[in-house]
């Protein structure tokens, strides 16, 4: 199979690219930097924000994958024109698939569900009257240009729903600092965290489970099994931002030194996803709690020399 990937140097991009290339797949990137953890993955170098549609690979391809996107939700908070970004890449990436004729994964969020208290939260309950953040309305907007493509032009899709990915290449410093890689490090040299949302309940969504579904997903298109649906991929359990710190802090041996402070602006304060659709369509099964994926983390961070 061939599979083309926008994001390729993200975190989930690299596992899915190293994943697919393990299995005998045809893997190429799409992405406007270099790929600082392999380069075993074939990157082209093209920012989706501005791109003219023949500087992306020819192909041909089976699916497109788009994982490209400014993915921290505070930061486009204060720096909104990224959220736009986000859509623009999405447009460029959705229109290429069109001309082509080409199935298109998307990676959208569980912002895009809103800060709403639901006990689980099925795929059904996307309010997009009201966006939390700017970057959940560009989600939102990425999603709605997919399905109007699928009305107008017959494209074959799937949406996959994500939930706070952790893991393997997730400790991008000089890119992007993320709240789990930055707890640990921070906890492990015993330097001061602050929480944001003390009692915020999140479904933290570990990569090899989140990679396991994409590729699920990516089977069931390209073959006709399944398409033109919107899947919620996370574990399906909360946890506790306090959960969180506390099995990091038991991991590393550590005591933490935790300021508590409100949730900021945009931020969702709980969410645990609903992924009865994933395993009965994709057969989808998460094996990985928080408190079995944090030690995981934490092995890959210290191997990377992230930590002592």
């Amino acid at each position: 199979m061939k599979v083309l990937i926008t994001g390729s140097s993200g975190q989930i991009g690299t596992n899915l690219g190293l994943t697919l290339l393990a299995r005998g797949d045809h893997v190429e990137g799409i992405d406007c930097r270099k790929n600082t953890w392999t380069s075993d993955i074939q990157t082209h170098l093209v920012n989706l924000v501005n791109a003219k549609p023949d500087a992306l690979p020819a192909g041909p391809f089976d699916v497109v994958v788009h994982l490209a996107a400014h993915a921290k939700v505070f930061e486009l908070v204060e720096h909104p024109e990224r959220a736009m970004e986000n859509i623009q890449c999405c447009y460029t990436a959705l229109d290429y698939a069109r001309r082509h004729k080409i199935p298109f994964i998307f990676g959208s969020s569980r912002e895009v569900y809103g800060d709403i208290h639901r006990h689980v939260t099925e795929e059904g309950q996307a309010d997009f009257v009201v966006a939390e953040s700017p970057y959940s309305a560009s989600k939102i907007a990425g999603e709605a240009l997919i399905y109007s493509y699928r009305q107008c032009y017959g494209l074959p899709y799937l949406v996959f729903r994500f939930s706070n990915v952790y893991g393997r290449y997730d400790d991008d410093i000089e890119r992007m600092e993320r709240v789990i890689p930055l707890f640990i490090r921070r906890i492990a040299r015993q330097e001061p965290i602050t929480v944001f949302g003390k009692d915020k309940v999140l479904d933290f969504t570990y990569i090899d489970d989140c990679v396991a579904g994409i590729i699920r997903g990516i089977d069931a298109l390209v073959s006709g099994k399944v398409a033109n649906q919107t899947i919620n991929l996370a574990y399906g359990h909360g946890s506790t931002l306090m959960d969180l710190v506390n099995i990091v802090a038991l991991a590393v041996g550590k005591e933490p030194r935790v300021t508590y402070e409100p949730a900021r602006p945009g931020e969702v304060t709980r969410y645990v996803a609903d992924i009865a659709k994933a395993r009965e369509l994709l057969g989808y099964q998460p094996t990985t709690p928080l408190s079995g994926g944090l030690p995981r983390a934490i092995a890959w961070q210290r191997e990377a020399g992230r930590l002592p």
